[in-house]
């Protein structure tokens, strides 16, 4: 079930990938993909092989959609 603003709001400075995947009402598996071809309109940190989603970045695209 998709996360509402109010509540991804109070998330921490990133989250993972699973956690943003669900606030966007996809499958981590299709978000995965999605950052493996570049083709992610938010933020997105490497570190090592995980990947961790900056969480105002995902907010601004919300409001924007």
């Amino acid at each position: 079930m998709p996360h509402s603003l109010h509540e991804i709001r109070s998330w921490a400075a990133t989250c993972d990938v699973a956690k943003a995947a669900e606030a966007l009402g996809i499958s981590k598996s299709h978000l995965y993909e999605l950052i493996k071809r570049e083709q992610v309109p938010f933020r997105v940190v490497a570190f090592g092989n995980r990947y961790r989603v900056i969480t105002a970045s995902l907010i601004r695209y919300l409001e924007a959609t």
